[in-house]
């Protein structure tokens, strides 16, 4: 195979962007015409066509789902959400925050005013015209006596009003110039004013709800004229929950389905040579994957067995074993090698079962451990937990691994157990990172742990204008969560999407899989 054939193959399995694919073709000296027709066949330069019914096969969702933003937390309801509503903010492919409802903004020096301006002609599904009162009551509905997990992202928000039926004022208790990442958090979609029925949610996105069976599928039907232009192309979308990887691979191969999302690593080499399908892969940016302890609860309150446990789990032999090297080991806190506040200077964690030991000793802990973990934590959490206990047991560690119901488990395991399996998607900026999974206002704070120091260092670090000084205050923030955090991030996993050939409008993206979670609103059939 000489290298246009190696280009052309990794163009249309998913291993190269398009930005790789037009390099490669110019060092090779392809013609225009030539690399054009590889673009097309990789669903990169075919125009949006109008028509059919777009079937999803997905891992995360659950029997207790609900429409209700400040209830969800997984890509089932996060892309059924996008499917009828918009966002404020919307992220570019390259993760950069744009225009959505919020078509633009203005900002005062210090980041602490903000006036931000609402699309004109903009219609709900039940006819009424967007204005700037449906944005406030959206926003509030996040904020008070809530639950919601972006209350505490919104913490920061001192008044909102409306400035004009287009315009709406928002003022920090201090200033953020990362303001707008914030407002881009998928919980924050736009319904009218006062709407309360969330079985009959009412957006502005392309789709109507047709028919919801919570954990099984939902339905969406398309309201035709959709604002955006080149988006909203077919004219049905089932989502079907799929907790299984296998299941899911299995629908996408026969044709019963169009896209999955989560593919097996350990198995996706062989689907790419399939010519009737496509891979799509986002490197170094995908699901953040974590052994949680809650830093209040005994027996974790003891630093030196929070430690014994970050020394104990072989990270490499995980990321061979079950993620098949499209991983990168996590280093304790949730930023990857992406953000530009990734602290390049801190020693990664290593598997070190003597270290692990003298810690364990020094903990003086004699019962055995607990975890508790279940593929509906994600589809491959059993099989990482059970290595990690024979990771420990060379350490001297004893670790029951506690396999729970699938259904409910981010109901009744998180949050609510001292030590369990969790993953997290990725977050646009260090403030949001850290704020929603560190912060003390945050009920996403699942490990429990609040330190004031680090609480004052990230709100100093967000009103901070010298980028030089930002940096030093993310990278301490990060040392802090991985030396003394109950966080155990041990690997940080590529996105793998499986598509049907046919489907286009599926490129990578800088946040989440199967385009953003927005492929129902972009994709279209070739």
């Amino acid at each position: 195979m000489n290298e246009w054939d190696r280009l052309q193959q990794a163009a249309l399995t998913g291993r190269a962007t398009r930005r790789e694919f037009l390099r490669g073709a110019a060092a090779l000296g392809i013609s225009t015409t030539l690399a054009s027709g590889i673009m097309v066949k990789a669903g990169w330069a075919d125009e949006p066509k109008k028509g059919g019914t777009l079937r999803l096969g997905m891992e995360g969702g659950s029997p207790s789902d609900s429409l209700d933003p400040r209830t969800y937390a997984d890509s089932v309801m996060i892309g059924a959400s996008l499917a009828i509503m918009n966002c404020l903010v919307e992220f570019d492919t390259a993760g950069n925050p744009t225009g959505e409802l919020f078509e633009s903004w203005d900002v005062k020096p210090g980041a602490a005013e903000w006036v931000f301006n609402v699309r004109k002609g903009i219609k709900f599904s039940n006819g009424k015209t967007l204005d700037a009162e449906d944005c406030i009551y959206s926003i509030q509905l996040h904020r008070g006596e809530t639950k919601s997990p972006a209350k505490g992202i919104l913490e920061q928000i001192k008044e909102i009003k409306a400035l004009s039926p287009t315009q709406v004022g928002i003022t920090l208790s201090s200033g953020n110039a990362d303001f707008p990442v914030i407002l881009g958090d998928y919980h924050l979609v736009v319904v009218p004013k006062d709407f309360t029925d969330w079985s009959k949610p009412i957006g502005t996105g392309a789709y109507t709800l047709e028919s919801f069976e919570p954990g099984v599928r939902l339905v969406f039907k398309n309201r035709g004229d959709y604002w955006k232009p080149g988006r909203g192309n077919f004219d049905t979308v089932e989502l079907r929950n799929i907790q299984d990887v296998a299941a899911r691979t299995a629908a996408l191969q026969s044709g019963e389905v169009d896209a999955v999302n989560r593919l097996d690593a350990r198995t996706v080499n062989l689907l790419m040579q399939d010519s009737n399908l496509k891979v799509v892969r986002t490197k170094g940016t995908g699901n953040r994957f974590c052994f949680v302890t809650r830093v209040t609860d005994k027996p974790y309150d003891n630093k030196d067995l929070r430690t014994a446990l970050k020394y104990g789990i072989d990270r490499e032999k995980i990321i061979e074993s079950v993620y098949n090297g499209y991983a990168v080991p996590g280093n304790d806190h949730n930023l990857d090698a992406l953000n530009p506040f990734y602290n390049t200077a801190m020693p990664q964690m290593k598997y070190d079962p003597d270290k692990a030991a003298f810690h364990f000793k020094k903990a003086g802990i004699s019962s055995p451990l607990e975890l508790q973990t279940s593929e509906g934590a994600w589809g491959s959490a059993v099989d990482c937990a059970s290595l990690y206990q024979q990771a420990l047991k060379k350490a001297g560690i004893n670790l029951d691994v506690k396999k729970v119901s699938a259904d409910g488990y981010w109901d009744n395991v998180w949050l609510k157990v001292p030590f369990c399996a969790v993953y997290w998607g990725r977050r646009m900026s260090a403030d949001q990172a850290f704020t929603q999974v560190f912060g003390e206002a945050s009920d996403w704070n699942d490990t429990n742990w609040k330190v004031p120091e680090f609480q004052k260092l990230i709100k100093d670090a967000r009103v901070e204008t010298d980028q030089a000084k930002r940096k030093e205050m993310y990278w301490k923030a990060q040392e802090m969560i991985a030396d003394d955090g109950g966080f155990i991030c041990f690997a940080i996993t590529d996105y793998l999407d499986g598509y049907s050939a046919k489907v286009r409008g599926n490129e990578p993206h800088a946040r989440y899989d199967l385009n953003d979670n927005r492929v129902a609103e972009k994709g279209w059939f070739a």
